[in-house]
């Protein structure tokens, strides 16, 4: 698939199974990720259960109540791989933390766009969980880090129709 193509024809895909990304071709979405460079931590296997305990204790200390235990018990069973993009901050810098988020962003984007290349699905993802302590603490994020999402991915269960546009870019764009 050309760049062109794949940009154009791209899809969020939530329904996602195995097999997940792995060896060469989960090298290339974290060496494409790496163009636009930040701190990934690549959630997968055993690592599941580690996230999910991690989403029930988040949910407990927050006092969400049962069923966002139970939501959150589920949530990262969506995908057999799960990579949360973190723009690791730096103050002192010439570059603005604004920019440093989006270039996380930007991370994000490439990783997907690597996935659907090679033929997996995924979505990106951002909740409360991005802001919540007890995840931040538990991914390691210092004091000015900021979580941009979780990137699940996986084989889609079905496939979608491509479309070559999603929308009209006359509702989006104007000239100055």
């Amino acid at each position: 698939m050309d760049a062109l193509t794949l940009l154009l024809t791209r899809r969020s895909m939530s329904h996602l199974t195995t097999p997940a990304p792995e060896g060469q071709s989960l090298d290339n979405i974290l060496a494409a990720g790496m163009r636009a460079p930040d701190h990934v931590v690549v959630i997968q296997n055993q690592g599941l259960d580690k996230f999910v305990q991690l989403l029930e204790k988040a949910s407990i200390n927050a006092n969400l109540g049962k069923e966002a235990e139970e939501k959150a018990k589920k949530a990262p069973l969506r995908a057999p791989l799960i990579i949360a993009v973190i723009a690791k901050i730096v103050v002192d810098t010439k570059i603005p933390a604004c920019e440093q988020v989006i270039t996380a962003g930007c991370c994000v984007h490439a990783m997907q766009m690597a996935a659907v290349a090679q033929g997996f699905g995924g979505i990106w993802r951002t909740d409360s969980w991005t802001t919540d302590p007890v995840v931040r603490s538990g991914l390691a994020c210092q004091q000015e880090d900021k979580i941009v999402g979780f990137l699940y991915l996986g084989t889609p269960k079905f496939n979608p129709t491509m479309k070559s546009s999603s929308a009209d870019i006359k509702d989006f764009v104007t000239y100055f």
